[in-house]
């Protein structure tokens, strides 16, 4: 399956929020026809009726894909419509936290194509990173649709299992909350040590995402860029002595937080 099939068949996407609209421009970005898209969202913004994309019309019968970017607590009321759309070739993608395939495929029925995926929040600027895993009758085809449609918002990594989900939520999907308190931190930080309260905020959001884009970039690992910048007996050392002691320091701290979200997640899942 490619993107002409999807602009021959069509592409549905239930629910038009944040997620939803930065997975829609990036698909128009890379040529996918107006026409082909179909939109159902209650309260459609005026960047979406200005797209040229069908809003809230008759669906078509069989299309290549349907997208379901709803919140979970409103999928029991959405999920419904689509159902005629089971049990045959239409793959369907979920970006939907929480909900695992199982419960997809006893509306849709157990023949449907099903992708699950987790995102985060900085997929809404095309800088996410997406985990997905596919049900028994997902094929290679249709995995690799999804991803191809998923990397409009950022990167995307394939799960063994969907058990995986739970963890991925833990690390990636909750992470970027995890980060922004971090920045909080720095921030009050830096006021303690005289600095004013906008310029503290200022370097702390610079120094994050300045730090994680080098990460990113960088051949080298975080923690060889992490020695390459700390010299002996400097600043960065004494700071670092406090943040990575292993009782009281950042390791015990970050995976108590992870194992809590995942333990969570779990917790959630199983009702």
């Amino acid at each position: 399956m490619t993107m002409d099939h999807v602009a021959e068949n069509g592409l549905v996407l239930l629910g038009c929020g944040k997620m939803g609209s930065a997975m829609l421009q990036g698909w128009l970005a890379q040529g996918l026809p107006p026409a082909s898209v179909w939109v159902i969202d209650p309260n459609p913004s005026e960047w979406l009726r200005g797209t040229g994309v069908h809003v809230n019309a008759d669906l078509p019968g069989k299309p290549a894909i349907v997208l379901i970017a709803v919140k979970p607590q409103m999928m029991g009321e959405a999920l419904p419509v689509l159902a005629a759309m089971g049990n045959g070739e239409t793959l369907f993608v979920s970006v939907a936290a929480g909900t695992p395939i199982a419960a997809f495929e006893v509306v849709l029925g157990e023949r449907t194509p099903i992708v699950r995926a987790m995102p985060n929040t900085p997929a809404a600027i095309g800088r996410g990173i997406t985990a997905i895993i596919g049900n028994a009758h997902a094929g290679a085809d249709a995995v690799d649709l999804a991803e191809m449609l998923l990397r409009a918002v950022g990167q995307v990594v394939r799960l063994e299992s969907e058990d995986q989900m739970d963890a991925v939520t833990g690390l990636s999907g909750s992470g970027p909350a995890y980060v922004f308190h971090m920045i909080e931190c720095m921030a009050r930080a830096g006021e303690a040590q005289g600095l004013a309260p906008d310029l503290a905020m200022q370097l702390a959001q610079a120094t994050v995402a300045g730090a994680g884009a080098l990460a990113e970039a960088a051949e080298e690992s975080p923690a060889q860029l992490r020695k390459n910048v700390t010299s002996p007996n400097g600043t960065t050392q004494a700071g670092l002595e406090v943040l990575m002691d292993e009782a009281t320091g950042l390791p015990p701290l970050i995976g108590k937080t992870v194992a809590a979200a995942t333990d969570r997640s779990r917790e959630l899942r199983d009702g």
